[in-house]
C-alpha cells in the first residue's frame, strides 16, 4: 500500500472514503513524522490529543455514512491564523504566549468541512519576510536543501511550504500579502494560490497589511488546491472586506480545456537580473500553453517598475498602524522593571519585535508622518491605482497572465538577510497582483542547475480563480514536476 503521507488531499480523501485506512491512522502517521523531524523546523506547535480526538469523530461520521467534504484531512495552519485554544503568536516574541479563545473564519470553515488541525507552522515574524529567517522560533529549512547546504523555503509562509513539500502535511494554510504564499511555493516545489482579495475572510488572521492580506492553501497539486479553496472561501459578515459572491466548484475547472484562451506575456517582467534558468522555464511555459491550444499575446504593464517601491510604502504604513496595539498594555509580552509608561511602551516594543518588524514599523510611521504623507503614502496609493488600471487594460486582451514566480530559485540561509533591498527584490513578480487584489497562483514547473524548484505564476481577473485552475492544471500536466 502507498505510504499515507505520500498522498495529496484528493487521494487521501479517496483512500478514507474507500476505507483503505482510517482517519486515526492518517493522523498518527503525520504526528509521528512531525515529532521525528529534526531538520526542517517547519512546525512550532502541535496538539496530538486534539488531532486524534478529531480523527476519532471523523471515523465515527464516516462509519455512519455522514462524511463531510474534507472529513479526516490533516491541515497544517500558519501561525498567523487564530485557532481556538492553541498558541497563536505570528512567530513573534511579543505574542509568544497568546492563546485565543476564538477561531478564525477560514479555519472554522475547514473544521466544519471535516478538516483536522495537525499543527502550527512557522513563518516570518508577523509575515514580514521573504525567507522565513525572521521567525522568533528560528529559521525554517527548505526540504530541497543538499547535505550541508541549507536553503531558505521562502517566506513568509515558509513553514507551510516546507511542511507540504516534505510530506509533513497534505495541505497547509498560508497568507499572502506581497507573495508570501506564491514565492515559498516556488522555492519548495508546491502549488500555492493567493485568491482574489475578499474571496476568503481575514477575520481571525493577525493583521499585517489589511488592504493586502489574503489567505490561501499550499498543496501538492492544482486539484488539491482547488478542493481546499472551495471549502475555505466565502462571504463573512465579520470581515468588512469580504465580498458576497458565490464560491464556484473550483475542482470542475481543473479538467477544462484551455484551447482558445489568450495568455498574456508582460514584456516588463523581462527584467535585468532574471536568472537564465528562470527565463528558460518561462519560455517552456509559453510553449506548453501553445501546445495546449492557447494563444500567446504580448501585454504591457507599464507601472510594474513602480510596484515594489509602492508596496514597501503601503504595506509598512498599514503595518505600523496594525502593530501599534502591541504595547505591553492589554496583551502579549511586557518588559519588566520599567520606569514609567513611556519606558514600558518603548522597552516592550524594542525587545518584543524582531529587527525586520521594527524596520518596517519605522518606515511605515515615517511615510504616514506629517510632512511626508503626501510625498510618500498618498503618492503610493495613486501609483497603486495606476497598477490596477494596467491590469484592467491588459485583461481586455487576455484571459490570464503568465510570468515567473520569483527571479531566482531558493538561496542559502543567511545569504541575503544583511541586505534588505536584495531580499525585497524576491517579491518583484508577486507584488503587482497583490497591489491590484487579483488572484495569482504558483505552479512548480522545473528545476534549476542546483536541483531546486522553480515556479511559474498565473495572474487572473478578479474572482476568476476558475480560469487559473484550468490553466494551472495544464501547466502542471505539461511540466510533470516530480516532488521530493
Amino acid at each position: 500500500m502507498t505510504k499515507i503521507s505520500n498522498l495529496g488531499v484528493v487521494d487521501t480523501l479517496e483512500g478514507l472514503n474507500k476505507k483503505e485506512f482510517s482517519s486515526v491512522e492518517v493522523i498518527k502517521e503525520y504526528l509521528n513524522l512531525i515529532e521525528n523531524d529534526s531538520k526542517l523546523n517547519a512546525y512550532i506547535h502541535f496538539n496530538a490529543e486534539k488531532s486524534l480526538s478529531s480523527a476519532k469523530l471523523s471515523d465515527e461520521r464516516r462509519s455512519k455514512n455522514e462524511a463531510l467534504p474534507l472529513d479526516g484531512l490533516p491541515i497544517a495552519v500558519k501561525d498567523i491564523f487564530c485557532v481556538n485554544g492553541e498558541k497563536t503568536s505570528a512567530c513573534s516574541k511579543i505574542l509568544e504566549n497568546f492563546i485565543p479563545n476564538y477561531e478564525s473564519t477560514v479555519t472554522s470553515k475547514l473544521w466544519k468541512a471535516g478538516g483536522i488541525y495537525i499543527g502550527k507552522t512557522s513563518m516570518d515574524e508577523f509575515a514580514m519576510g521573504s525567507s522565513n529567517e525572521t521567525s522568533y522560533f528560528g529559521s525554517v529549512v527548505n526540504p530541497w536543501s543538499k547535505e550541508g547546504d541549507k536553503l531558505v523555503p521562502g517566506g513568509s509562509s515558509g513553514g507551510s511550504a516546507s511542511a507540504v513539500a516534505a510530506k509533513l502535511a497534505p495541505v497547509a494554510l498560508g497568507t499572502d500579502t506581497g507573495g508570501s504564499i506564491r514565492q515559498p511555493a516556488s522555492f519548495c516545489g508546491t502549488v500555492g494560490i493567493k485568491p482574489t482579495y475578499g474571496r476568503c475572510s481575514r477575520w481571525g488572521i493577525i493583521a499585517f497589511a489589511s488592504s493586502l492580506d489574503q489567505a490561501g492553501p499550499l498543496t501538492r497539486s492544482v486539484r488539491d488546491s482547488a478542493l481546499v479553496l472551495e471549502n475555505m472561501a466565502g462571504f463573512d459578515n465579520l470581515d468588512s472586506t469580504s465580498v458576497n459572491i458565490k464560491v464556484p466548484k473550483f475542482t470542475d475547472a481543473c479538467s477544462k480545456s484551455i484551447k482558445g484562451m489568450k495568455i498574456g506575456i508582460p514584456k516588463e517582467y523581462k527584467i535585468s537580473g532574471l536568472s537564465s534558468e528562470v527565463e528558460n522555464i518561462w519560455n517552456d511555459g509559453i510553449k506548453w500553453m501553445e501546445d495546449a491550444g492557447a494563444e500567446i499575446v504580448e501585454v504591457t504593464l507599464p507601472h510594474t517598475k513602480y510596484a515594489l517601491p509602492t508596496y514597501y510604502i503601503v504595506a509598512p504604513a498599514e503595518a505600523s498602524a496594525n502593530l501599534a496595539r502591541y504595547d505591553g498594555v492589554k496583551y502579549g509580552f511586557r518588559k519588566e522593571n520599567i520606569q514609567d509608561l513611556e519606558d514600558m511602551y518603548s522597552s516592550t516594543r524594542a525587545e518584543g519585535f524582531g529587527e525586520e518588524v521594527k524596520r518596517r514599523i519605522l518606515i511605515g510611521t515615517y511615510v504616514l508622518s506629517a510632512g511626508y504623507y503626501d510625498a510618500y503614502y498618498l503618492r503610493a496609493q495613486k501609483v497603486r491605482t495606476k497598477i490596477v488600471e494596467d491590469f484592467n487594460l491588459a485583461f481586455n486582451n487576455c484571459d490570464a497572465i503568465l510570468t515567473p514566480t520569483a527571479p531566482t530559485g531558493a538561496f542559502k540561509i543567511g545569504e541575503k538577510n544583511m541586505d534588505p533591498i536584495t531580499m525585497y527584490m524576491n517579491d518583484i513578480f508577486t507584488v503587482p497582483a497583490s497591489l491590484a487584489g487579483l488572484p495569482a497562483m504558483s505552479i512548480p514547473s522545473g528545476l534549476n542547475s542546483n536541483g531546486c524548484p522553480l515556479g511559474l505564476q498565473l495572474i487572473g481577473k478578479g474572482f476568476d480563480e476558475e480560469t487559473l485552475f484550468s490553466i494551472g492544471a495544464a501547466v502542471e500536466n505539461a511540466a510533470n514536476f516530480q516532488s521530493i
